[in-house]
């Protein structure tokens, strides 16, 4: 018993000893011990081997996207506006909401593929609304910086679009449906290697009756997690 307290009050002393021996070596421009660099490599490593398990191919990992790997599922919900003129006399807003499901997979590190739903909410013109919604295809780029990540896209939606006005509007109603291209960009903020929250920006080219093809924006924040 009294060799185990013996024990147990020798170790803050070696403790101390270790730090000062530590602050001496920096001090004098010593370098560091075997065990030190030891250390300082395997920390390191893990860091480096985290980001690249991220996004690295091959590993098996699931994805519902061919020829890829790391697959990942996400959310977005943001704000829409919508490139389209107001009539005098009536409301006109595009504060509703947007949201964005889809599921995505790497090529490699920097390059994989997207592909999702997107709902570009409505906007209120004329007496009555517009509206979009779409598939959208894309292919992604990715830059890993340790937890943060920058991406863009680039793509394709197949997107379908419907007007509703009063009739004293002068604004054309009905459907129209088409592809048109899209693009985006954002920054992903990594919580965990599983897991990360998203900022973004996207562009979608849409088809409305009456007026042929119009921009609708979307800014929205989101949660993407990793197979």
């Amino acid at each position: 018993m009294n060799r185990s307290l013996h024990h147990l009050k020798a170790w803050p002393l070696a403790a101390i000893g270790l730090a000062v021996a530590c602050s001496v070596s920096a001090q004098s421009g010593t370098p560091p011990t075997p065990l030190d660099t030891t250390v300082v490599a395997q920390a390191g490593t893990t860091s480096t081997t985290a980001q690249r398990r991220a996004y690295a191919p091959g590993e098996g990992n699931f994805s519902v996207i061919p020829y890829t790997s790391h697959g990942y599922v996400g959310v977005n919900v943001g704000k829409p506006d919508y490139d389209l003129g107001c009539v005098g006399g009536f409301a006109c807003s595009d504060s509703s909401t947007s949201y964005h499901l889809y599921t995505g997979g790497m090529f490699n590190r920097y390059f994989g593929a997207e592909l999702g739903y997107v709902n570009l909410g409505d906007m209120e013109r004329g007496g009555g609304k517009a509206e979009a919604h779409g598939i959208n295809l894309s292919l992604v780029g990715r830059v890993p910086l340790g937890v943060v990540h920058l991406f863009g896209k680039v793509g394709t939606t197949y997107g379908r679009s419907e007007v509703s006005a009063s009739p004293g509007s002068g604004i054309a109603t009905g459907k129209a449906s088409g592809w048109e291209g899209s693009y985006g960009a954002g920054i992903g903020f990594d919580l965990s290697p599983r897991s990360s929250i998203v900022l973004e920006w996207n562009r979608y080219d849409v088809r409305f009756v009456g007026i042929g093809k119009r921009e609708v924006d979307t800014t929205s924040i989101g949660y993407m997690h990793r197979f």
